[in-house]
């Protein structure tokens, strides 16, 4: 077992290989009442062609299965996950993104025994042709549901501007057309290539001793029978790494009472993995936080001049292969809003420099944050992102902020921010 000590923050996060693969961490919390455990699969929603376990040719698989898989695990033949985990005093959840699929619970009691339920129903899967067809129906009126989401038709409208012939513009649920392709066999192929131990890590925050946690892992998993652990054989490239494949504008009418637009900004250069990819992502984050935030001059002049509104928010996001970022509200003047982001972004520097007195209070507000995050079991095991930034954490995040300075964020600009990676999306009321 290793141990990597905070001495900033009186905090040691406990973590150990097992035999099968299967990385655990620990971050105890003495003074909680609850813990909080995270079980992901380095597998979403964009990994649809690989080569399957034992076998040697690329296959691809319908669009959802990700998504799909994430419903079907906690249904076994003669009982629910779900109603184990009830049984046992905690609550438990699951959620799929484009290169994520992770299985939780949250509990003060019994983690020991919630622990090997969830290890257990992820790593014992069960499907059948009756019980996929079920969960057909249930995932299409999921889907409708999205559907009839004006937000959720503008997020995926962006990104169907921002990457038309890649698999994030599709959304993690996929389509009633794809879904219905989707057999009991695919998803074992799909389980037994992803949901190999060595392709997991388990993260746990809370109020339970590190070395006897580890030991019910190690006791949990040398109990079961695995394979041979093997690489996972993903196919995954951008279809225009140049961004050439950007589609500038698109509008969408659905029945709204106002208007509702989005403007899209696509990295183009590839991110390196590791820390490096880490402080590439806080540095960007502090360039949008000193440009957008609510006391920047250019949200001031953009809030009293009318346009844009409460509605206003604006996101970064990174993952596996790919990054982004949106501004988005609700406005009459569609526009005037696309225009003021647009000018903003491609004017950033000069901006970031008329602001450069505000960097160092923004940089302490991140800061302020991200240290309140530490009170939350979940903020810290949900911000784990795994193999995409060296297996870090927030804690690291916290040293890797400080370290940032304003010539950092000043360099990030030339290498996200390029005309050609940006594009406006709007949805605008139906003419009836």
């Amino acid at each position: 077992m290793e141990k990597h000590q905070y001495s900033r923050f009186n905090e040691t996060i406990y973590s150990q290989k097992m035999d099968n693969g299967l990385l655990v961490q620990v971050l105890p919390k003495k003074d909680f009442h609850k813990a909080y455990a995270i079980l992901t699969v380095d597998f979403g929603s964009i990994d649809r062609t690989f080569v399957p376990k034992g076998q040697n040719d690329m296959i691809t698989i319908p669009d959802g299965i990700a998504h799909f898989l994430e419903h079907k695990m906690f249904e076994k033949e003669d009982h629910d996950a779900f109603d184990l985990f009830g049984k046992l005093g905690a609550d438990s959840n699951a959620f799929t993104s484009f290169t994520q699929t992770s299985y939780l619970f949250s509990g003060s009691d019994h983690i020991h025994e919630n622990l090997d339920v969830l290890l257990d129903f992820v790593q014992d899967p069960y499907f059948s042709a009756k019980t996929v067809e079920k969960e057909k129906g249930i995932i299409g009126q999921e889907i409708s549901m999205y559907d009839d989401d004006p937000n959720w038709r503008l997020y995926f409208g962006i990104l169907g501007n921002l990457y038309p012939q890649d698999p994030m513009h599709i959304d993690i649920a996929g389509t009633k057309e794809s879904i219905a392709k989707i057999s009991a066999d695919d998803l074992y192929t799909t389980y037994n290539t992803f949901y190999q131990p060595n392709n997991m890590n388990l993260f746990i925050v809370g109020n339970v001793e590190p070395e006897a946690t580890i030991q019910w892992v190690e006791a949990n998993q040398q109990a079961k029978q695995f394979d041979e652990p093997t690489d996972v054989e993903v196919s995954f490239e951008l279809n225009a790494p140049d961004g050439s494949d950007v589609i500038p504008f698109r509008t969408l009418e659905m029945d709204v009472s106002r208007p509702k637009v989005m403007v899209g900004i696509r990295g183009l250069k590839e991110i390196e993995p590791g820390r490096e990819g880490l402080k590439y992502r806080i540095a960007v984050e502090l360039l949008l936080d000193t440009l957008f935030d609510d006391t920047s001059d250019k949200y001031l002049e953009l809030y009293d001049n009318g346009t844009i509104d409460d509605s206003f928010s604006y996101n970064f996001e990174m993952q596996r292969g790919f990054h982004f970022a949106y501004f988005s509200a609700d406005t009459d003047d569609t526009e005037r809003f696309s225009d003021e982001i647009v000018d903003i972004l491609e004017h950033a520097n000069d901006y970031l420099v008329q602001g450069q007195d505000r960097f160092e209070n923004v940089k302490r507000s991140i800061l302020g944050r991200m240290i309140g995050m530490m009170d939350s079991p979940e903020a810290i095991a949900n911000r784990y992102a795994g193999k995409l930034f060296g297996n870090t954490n927030l804690l690291d995040e916290v040293e890797i902020l400080e370290s940032v300075t304003f010539d950092d964020v000043l360099s990030v600009i030339p290498e996200f921010i390029q005309p050609a990676g940006i594009s406006v999306f709007h949805i605008i009321p139906r003419n009836n």
